[in-house]
């Protein structure tokens, strides 16, 4: 059953990318690649991936950010006179979707408090307790899993979060960099 919510984010996806190709406006494309990475979040959380979908969700916002705040500076677009009514249709439909969609996600979660390891035998965490201070030397459990299993995944990470970081506070600076340099 999961793999059918799956198919239907990677059509929302899909749909959604596309709008953003073919649209003319640009904040509308900002918010359809928004739509995009958001729909590949509340994947990875289907997927049992939710370290991956909260990095998806930190970038995603500051990204968002950081284009609509480049968007805003070059295009000034106002609604006026009536709205097409199909476009509004099918935005509270997309809306809809993903909203049932994050509710079925948290219904597939387990308890609060449930250890998930304990449920999969065969789940990497498993080898991080049973040889993690044999092979790493670490007294310190969660240490070994971020520095020694996990290193380069930590490393990207962080990377990635570092950078959309630097990006936003570039984008959303007081006074642009000529006005610094005058004074």
């Amino acid at each position: 059953m999961a793999i059918f919510y799956i198919y239907i984010l990677l059509l929302f996806m899909i749909i959604a990318a596309i709008i953003a190709v073919e649209t003319k406006y640009l904040l509308g494309a900002v918010i359809c690649i928004g739509a995009v990475g958001f729909g590949a979040s509340i994947m990875f959380l289907f997927l049992r991936a939710p370290d991956i979908a909260i990095t998806q969700i930190v970038v995603e916002v500051l990204g968002l950010i950081i284009l609509i705040r480049a968007c805003i500076s070059r295009e000034l677009t106002f609604i006026s006179g009536p709205r097409e009514f199909f476009g509004v249709v099918v935005s509270v439909v997309i809306i809809f979707v993903i909203f049932l969609a994050g509710i079925r996600v948290l219904e597939t979660l387990p308890d609060f408090g449930t250890a998930i390891f304990a449920e999969a035998p065969e789940a990497a965490s498993q080898t991080y307790i049973a040889e993690g201070l044999q092979k790493t030397g670490a007294a310190n459990i969660v240490a070994s899993v971020i520095l020694d299993f996990r290193a380069y995944d930590t490393l990207g990470e962080a990377t990635v979060l570092f950078t959309a970081i630097i990006g936003a506070t570039v984008i959303m600076r007081r006074k642009p960099k000529k006005l610094l340099e005058d004074e």
